[in-house]
């Protein structure tokens, strides 16, 4: 019986070190790309900024605009949210998170009398909410670790002209935002209509000089055109804080993973040098109980030929 307990275990180790050799590589592989994916995030900034610069200046020398990207709505009756989570599993509790935020704002608008429209980016999100019968709009995904531009583009598309056309009257992003390696919230985030705090230009102190800008054609027309790239940009940049903090989650899960791999492994061979140290002290105690079984037999004279020749070879 001991020893095959201890053949059981025995599998068991082989099999859990295999699994750890599996998160150990997964643990490496997202933290090599979490740098990556941080330097991304770092990279997009200045065009970001530098987007906003413009819109800010075209909004001051238009003497504001009526794009319906920065009109608010009068009354808010459908409200569309993007939501932003992973292609894979294994990267704890990113995927949940994301998606149990965007499904209580949803919620929330049911309560408040208002419609909901959803866009999932991610095979997760997307699984989740068809699975309960959500009604979704739009579905991306296969670019979640390593999104580009081209599918942030795509991403906007899917609202940008609803929502001027007038079919939706807000546009939320719901994402994990990456703060650091150790660190990343979720936030819901509205997108449509740009907010006005954003794109008007702080006042600047007195006697500070200001830039004077020339634009060709006017400053409508141009700003009309730029806008939807504002909102591309801002597309973009939730997708790669997005990115970055499912590698940092992925990491941590991994490392855990490992962790409670080696654990495990420490139990199952305590648990087999245990099972083997008992099945020793059984044999060493049936070796002695049968010697003295002999002994007393053949101090009373009755040992019989059997027994003599089984003690001559025990001895």
């Amino acid at each position: 019986m001991a020893g095959g307990q201890e053949r059981i275990l025995r599998r068991r180790i082989k099999s859990v070190e295999s699994t750890k050799k599996i998160t150990r590589a997964m643990e490496l592989i997202a933290a090599s790309r979490i740098v990556k994916a941080q330097a991304r995030v770092h990279a997009a900034q200045p065009y970001a900024e530098g987007i906003t610069d413009v819109v800010r200046n075209l909004q001051s020398a238009s003497g504001g605009s009526s794009s319906p990207l920065l009109t608010p709505r009068a009354e808010t009756r459908t409200v569309a949210n993007i939501v932003i989570a992973a292609d894979r599993g294994l990267c704890g509790g990113y995927n949940s998170t994301v998606i149990r935020a965007a499904e209580h704002d949803m919620r929330d608008q049911e309560r408040a009398g208002r419609a909901n429209a959803l866009v999932t980016v991610g095979r997760k999100a997307e699984g989740y909410f068809r699975f309960r019968d959500y009604p979704i709009d739009a579905g991306f995904a296969g670019f979640s670790d390593s999104p580009t531009y081209e599918d942030a583009r795509r991403v906007a598309a899917a609202v940008v002209a609803r929502f001027e056309s007038g079919e939706l009257d807000r546009v939320q992003l719901v994402y994990t935002r990456f703060i650091s390696a150790g660190r990343q919230e979720v936030v819901v985030e509205p997108l449509l209509p740009l907010e006005s705090e954003t794109v008007e230009a702080p006042a600047e102190p007195s006697g500070t000089p200001s830039a004077d800008y020339e634009f060709e054609p006017n400053p409508e027309a141009i700003l009309e055109t730029l806008l939807p790239r504002y909102t591309e940009s801002r597309v973009y940049a939730a997708l790669l804080n997005a990115a970055a903090s499912e590698h940092a989650a992925r990491q941590r899960a991994m490392k855990a993973a490992t962790d409670n791999a080696e654990e495990l492994i420490l139990t199952y061979r305590r648990r087999m040098n245990r099972a083997r140290q008992d099945s020793i002290t059984t044999e060493i105690m049936e070796i002695v109980g049968g010697a003295e079984a002999l002994s007393q037999g053949a101090s009373d004279g009755h040992v019989d030929a059997h027994d003599a020749e089984y003690y001559d070879k025990t001895a």
